[in-house]
């Protein structure tokens, strides 16, 4: 995200208080690799989601992110052959909802890779009235089960416009802060992993920022993110037609 910020401002200074504070849904799609997949799909139009690396976005025609994937997908037209990367459930819950033949990219995101249905189901045999919210990025079994499904904002608004009480959070633990903040009353309850002795909820790299990081990072303006010119000029692109897509269909 830090390097899409420099993207879209790249005469202005971007830092980021840990350098190893990346994302392994981007680390699921080395640029290397990427590039000799869609070769091997000269004619398809590839939509990579924004969280992939600079270099990903520069060889992709659309960004997307999990709020407006759906509305990008559809606005193209029927017969489009299409590339999604880099995250395969978010992927096939897209192709699910629009019936579009796509070709996705094998890559995910730790966190939603790791929760637990059977655990999930235990749980809700704890708390029955709970409804369980999860975001597209989770397998399928888990989005199956879901009574919502979004992306984070949209979790955060169901929750707010919901008149339930309880909830399963199926995404990144770090928004149920968020959500008891603007909930009162409300019950949350994080998704258990697979592994119970582990914080596989948590994202290991959002961990890495501290409030101690990021007083050093403004007190010295370091670590700064540098891209290459000419990565940020083919990366713009995608990214900018994302907006004007999502301009159009006023999301």
């Amino acid at each position: 995200m830090a390097e899409t910020a420099k993207i879209l401002s790249p005469d202005k200074i971007v830092l980021i208080p840990d350098l190893n504070a990346g994302c392994s849904l981007a680390d699921s799609a080395p640029a290397d690799k990427f590039a000799e997949f869609i070769k091997l799909y000269p004619d398809h139009t590839v939509i990579s989601y924004v969280n992939t690396t600079a270099e990903v976005k520069a060889m992709s025609d659309i960004i997307c992110t999990s709020s407006n994937a759906v509305a990008i997908v559809n606005s193209l037209p029927k017969n489009e052959k299409i590339i999604f990367g880099p995250d395969r459930n978010l992927g096939n819950y897209i192709k699910s909802v629009t019936g579009r033949e796509m070709v996705i990219w094998d890559g995910a995101c730790h966190v939603h890779e790791e929760f637990s249905v059977e655990r999930i189901i235990d749980l809700k045999k704890d708390f029955p009235n709970a409804k369980l919210v999860a975001h597209p990025e989770c397998k399928k079994p888990i989005l199956i089960m879901a009574d919502f499904i979004g992306s984070t904002a949209a979790l955060l608004n169901f929750t707010i416009s919901d008149n339930a009480t309880e909830y399963i959070v199926a995404t990144e633990s770090g928004i149920i802060h968020q959500m008891r903040k603007e909930n009162s009353g409300k019950t949350f309850i994080p998704a258990p992993p697979i592994d119970s002795t582990c914080g596989c909820n948590d994202c290991n790299f959002m961990k890495l920022i501290t409030l101690k990081k990021m007083y050093l990072t403004l007190l010295y303006e370091k670590p700064e993110i540098v891209l290459d010119n000419a990565i940020i000029e083919k990366a713009k692109i995608p990214i900018i037609r994302m907006l004007e897509i999502s301009q159009r269909f006023g999301l």
